[in-house]
């Protein structure tokens, strides 16, 4: 045998000895037996093999020389291009014929084909040499109503969003923004913008010009009485003219409203946060901030959240801050609640970066409580080691997790630039290898009690992760912290729609916005038009029993701006 004949007699790979075996079985006339003993195959597998060879099952080799594949779309495109411009097409009258036909393609990528083979621009010929202009469908003005359709029936792809509609309602929102200064076009007033922008936000759009999609559903202008909803360009024009003053109005009676409906007391206090919000451009005027998901400082809008702390329900924001102006916002949150309420609000918790020491002393001075961290420094940390252990007192709190049994020594102290004695709190066994601090003015809440409240203010930081996730907060596309401003408060009232509708659905009560979003307002549905009526059937889902058990199907929502024509919603039979 000549070298490199084992390559037959010994073969390596799986099918080759396959093929190898099948041979020996077929031509050389072995036995089953005789095969596996060579291949190593028992008899049964060998005859097995025969079988799905004789069937045509098995395949051995592949042809290397495949036939004539058909040639691809841009070389069709290509060639197409060329014969028209051998007829003396320009351009636009390429482009023009080729969408015609049923390939739509632009003047410019018509130029690039062109220019790829060298061919020059044709010299420009008069108006009546050319060609016809190139069809344009006339676009959808956004314009109010004039005659209501009677009888008509749409399909539409953010149906899931009539959901929200009666959490609309109930916050009085298209009175409320009528009242609060926004600006108006000739054509459309401030609510058809305002709803615009917050529908692209609950229906969780990350960019104002992204909102090509709810623009196209007819559906959705139909809902707020106007032809066709107003297009990314009217809505990124707009939000640049909002002001601050406008949407602290429309916070204020949003949050009046919610208390009116049993919500947002205030009655346990306010957790409070900041959060930085990352601008991803060039030549921005912004001042530089921390930002957790970078783990840098960098250029971004500071945002200022408060949250009630009874109901979860997001009753404050601010973007319009500067650095100067930031040690400040909690007394412009407690002006603010001072303004709805009449009084100032209860115990505010917060983090040891949110505010200063003096503003902590002008608080005390008005009378309001707060709670928040302080920052270790060695001197305190060798102190509290030299502590023997009977000055530590075991608490239980009931949290779930781990550390439900926290060590606690609580104490009367001395703050610089805060007048008069302050209570600190330094707990120990929790996890952490150097005891917590925690200073208040709260003389009244026992030791466990305080905490305990500081352990619940952690949530806040999940709820603000879950807006700013839910709502795409992060998806900054402008360095004007006024047009930011706008979105942040967008957010806060979108957010509160979500917790009416989850308020009605059992289980669901404190669930996220993006479950809520991905188990219900993800939907499609047909609406159907009636002379005093609007009823959305939406297509049902895995979880929409839910929404029937919940008695959404039953009632009907009148909607005020659409002169009190009512909602219904209608559901597939289970």
């Amino acid at each position: 045998m000549r070298p490199g004949g084992e390559y037959f007699t010994d073969p390596s790979r799986p099918v080759q000895r396959r093929y190898e075996a099948l041979r020996c079985y077929f031509v050389e006339g072995l036995s089953a037996a005789e095969v596996g003993a060579r291949f190593n195959y028992s008899p049964a597998v060998v005859h097995q093999m025969a079988c799905e060879l004789r069937a045509g099952k098995s395949e051995f080799f592949i042809d290397s020389k495949p036939g004539p594949k058909r040639a691809r779309t841009s070389d069709r495109i290509r060639d197409r291009v060329l014969e028209l411009r051998a007829q003396d097409r320009s351009v636009t009258e390429i482009a023009t014929t080729l969408t015609v036909a049923g390939t739509p393609v632009s003047a410019q990528t018509v130029w690039a084909i062109l220019a790829a083979e060298g061919l020059e621009r044709l010299d420009r010929r008069p108006a009546a040499q050319r060609g016809a202009p190139p069809p344009r469908l006339e676009p959808i003005k956004a314009r109010a109503i004039s005659d209501w359709p009677t009888g008509l029936t749409l399909a539409c792809d953010h149906a899931g969003l009539f959901l929200l509609v009666p959490g609309i309602v109930e916050l009085k929102l298209h009175e409320l923004i009528a009242k609060c200064s926004y600006p108006s076009t000739t054509v459309l007033s401030a609510w058809h913008s305002l709803a615009t922008l917050l529908l692209a936000k609950c229906a969780r759009t990350p960019r104002v010009s992204h909102t090509h999609a709810l623009a196209d559903d007819d559906a959705l202008g139909l809902l707020l009485g106007l032809t066709a909803l107003p297009k990314a360009t009217h809505l990124t024009s707009y939000s640049y003219r909002v002001r601050r003053s406008s949407n602290e109005q429309l916070l204020t009676g949003v949050t009046r409203r919610l208390r009116e409906l049993g919500l947002a007391s205030g009655a346990e206090g306010f957790n409070l946060d900041f959060h930085a919000i990352r601008h991803h451009g060039t030549d921005t005027p912004l001042e530089k901030h921390y930002v957790p998901a970078r783990s840098q400082r960098t250029r971004a809008i500071l945002t200022f959240f408060a949250q009630d702390h009874a109901s979860t329900e997001m009753v404050y924001a601010n973007a319009d801050l500067t650095k100067a102006e930031q040690a400040r916002e909690i007394i412009a949150f407690a002006d603010y609640w001072q303004n709805i309420t009449g009084s100032d609000p209860g115990l505010l918790v917060f983090d040891s970066k949110l505010t200063t020491y003096k503003v902590l002393s002008e608080l005390t001075a008005r009378g309001i409580r707060w709670l928040t961290l302080r920052e270790r420094g060695p001197k305190l940390m060798s102190d509290l080691a030299a502590l023997p252990d009977s000055q530590w007192k075991t608490v239980r709190v009931e949290r779930t997790g781990r550390y439900r049994t926290p060590e606690i020594h609580d104490q009367l102290v001395k703050i610089k630039d805060i007048d008069g004695p302050v209570r600190q709190l330094a707990v120990r066994n929790i996890g952490r290898d150097q005891p917590t601090l925690l200073i208040t003015n709260d003389i009244e809440r026992t030791t466990k009690q305080l905490f305990a409240r500081y352990a619940e203010r952690m949530g806040i930081e999940n709820e603000l992760d879950a807006y700013i996730q839910g709502f795409h907060l992060n998806a900054l596309s402008s360095g004007i912290p006024l047009n930011v401003d706008l979105d942040t408060t967008l957010t806060v009232i979108a957010g509160n729609l979500y917790r009416l509708l989850a308020r009605r659905l059992p289980r669901y009560e404190h669930t996220t916005p993006d479950r809520i979003w991905r188990h219900f307002l993800d939907s499609t549905g047909t609406l159907h038009v009636g002379k005093d009526t609007l009823t959305m059937q939406l297509r049902l889902r895995t979880y929409h029993p839910v929404l029937i058990d919940a008695g959404l199907a039953d009632p009907s929502t009148p909607i005020p701006w659409l002169d009190g024509r009512q909602l219904q919603f209608r559901f597939p039979p289970r």
